[in-house]
């Protein structure tokens, strides 16, 4: 676990830097100067981009993962000649049904809300640039190198729009400026990350067809599903939201969602260096060794993450206090979205271990299942609850994906990755959140936020160390707090 816990340590530093950065444009600069429907609109933008990022992808940024430690070395450069090329063969059909049916497109993207309309090719450019970048931040991290990587996909844009924010509140732009802009970091980004990859293995483009290319297209082809669930998954409910009431909706939801999602940043931060050692693991037929990843990221995961679950669940109603009173509508979607996050923490690897298996195929029957439940609950939710109708469809579809994708993993594999330490992590949050969820300070919000936050953090981080659950997080504690000798291996 070194390499992972040394590169998922910097990755969580670079992805909550990013989250602050955007937790300033979407808790301060947005709210305080766009009009909400403008913000809502910029959401909905990038929402739907989102969507259209896997299939513009071809599922290349995940069949580089899964395939590339397969191939022999003098195999390798056709390989990853392939993944470069395949995305165009998308994005050139795709970039023709949009001229052909744009009217098409147009009213449907427009049932509720007409301000979308002149947007719609930035939609599918940013589309494009967020696919390619997914495509080159898979080619560093086969190479093992996530950090750079990960600070460009959570950092760069963030500070991006920071820039945006400034110079639209200091009316150097206005607000088309600012959304022609928004594309261009996109782009950008993807330029940068194209030349560290590239830095990281110099491409050999060899113009000859890797073997197995019939297992390599079908694989990529179905991972254009699972990524799109995936993605629909988190992304659906601002989408239709957007469809279906005033698209001011989107901006309380975004800001809700966007708390909500702090838990996942050490999931998504782990994620960047155990996929690609859970392919090779695969690869390698070590059941042993891949038994230990999944248990150890784990319940690495379910500590910090329900760290962060019971700081944001009873600090929120504080939270909320400092933010114009609309934005108050989405404390429950807080809530049920930040219980859907937390499970995802405790899965692990759960997802690696499937996408680079051949039963990935079973995911993704369940995953189209769940989209089309998420879709159908947001359809019958959303015009009755609006938002947290929204949340609620959120809920149910993501707790069900989570809980087949355990149990694919536990049929397939006979691994699941609960212990007996992860009851008492679950015991631990419990009794805090029962102490701290009602006893709130009158004081200004931010000081409230400030004390309790650091009560319950000095308070779990100390039981979870004093009980020695989990050696890695001792191990990280140990070096980085200097609060003592950790428990030996």
């Amino acid at each position: 676990m070194g390499i992972v816990a040394t590169q998922s340590l910097k990755n969580m530093i670079t992805t909550y830097l990013g989250f602050a950065i955007g937790a300033v444009n979407t808790l301060v600069l947005y709210v305080h100067f766009f009009k909400d429907e403008d913000y809502g609109l910029v959401s909905f933008l990038l929402s739907a981009a989102s969507i259209l990022m896997p299939v513009l992808a071809f599922g290349v940024h995940s069949t580089i993962v899964k395939f590339y430690t397969a191939y022999a070395k003098k195999d390798q450069d056709s390989f990853l000649t392939l993944m470069l090329a395949l995305p165009i063969a998308v994005i050139i059909p795709a970039t023709a049904i949009l001229i052909l049916f744009y009217d098409q497109i147009a009213d449907f993207l427009t049932t509720e809300n007409e301000v979308v309309a002149p947007y719609i090719p930035l939609i599918f450019l940013i589309g494009i640039a967020m696919a390619y970048f997914e495509v080159f931040y898979a080619w560093a991290r086969i190479q093992l190198q996530s950090v750079m990587g990960n600070f460009m996909k959570e950092v760069f844009h963030r500070f991006a729009v920071t820039l945006l924010l400034i110079l639209f509140a200091m009316n150097w732009i206005d607000f088309k400026a600012f959304m022609a802009l928004l594309g261009v970091s996109y782009g950008l980004r993807t330029v940068i990350m194209m030349f560290y990859a590239f830095k990281l293995k110099k491409p050999r483009f060899v113009l000859v067809f890797p073997h197995d290319l019939s297992r390599v297209i079908k694989y990529s082809a179905l991972i254009i599903v699972a990524g799109s669930v995936a993605v629909m998954i988190l992304e659906i409910d601002m989408f239709m939201i957007g469809k279906m009431v005033p698209i001011e909706n989107v901006a309380f939801y975004a800001v809700a969602i966007y708390i909500a999602t702090v838990i996942a940043v050490p999931s998504r931060a782990m994620h960047q260096i155990t996929y690609p050692l859970t392919a090779r693991l695969l690869n390698e037929k070590n059941h042993v060794a891949l038994e230990d990843l999944y248990k150890k990221s784990s319940l690495t995961l379910f500590i910090v993450s329900g760290l962060i679950f019971l700081l944001i669940l009873c600090n929120i109603k504080q939270l909320y206090l400092m933010l114009d009173p609309n934005y108050s509508k989405g404390l429950y979607v807080v809530l049920l979205v930040s219980m859907a996050k937390l499970l995802e923490n405790i899965m692990g690897n759960n997802n690696a271990i499937i996408y680079n298996s051949d039963y990935y195929r079973l995911v993704l029957v369940l995953g189209v299942g769940m989209v089309v439940i998420a879709v159908v609950l947001n359809t019958v939710f959303i015009p009755w609850l609006g938002i947290n109708g929204a949340a609620i469809a959120t809920f149910i579809a993501s707790v069900g994906y989570c809980g087949a994708k355990i149990y694919v993993v536990y049929k397939k594999f006979h691994l699941q990755p609960f212990t007996r330490d992860s009851a008492v992590v679950s015991i631990i949050m419990i009794v805090l959140f029962g102490l701290f969820f009602f006893w709130d300070f009158n004081w200004h919000p931010l000081v409230s936020i400030a004390v309790k936050a650091s009560i319950i953090s000095t308070v779990y981080i100390m039981v979870v160390y004093r009980l020695r659950i989990s050696g890695e997080v001792n191990d990280l504690l140990h070096r980085f707090l200097k609060i003592g000798k950790s428990r030996p291996e």
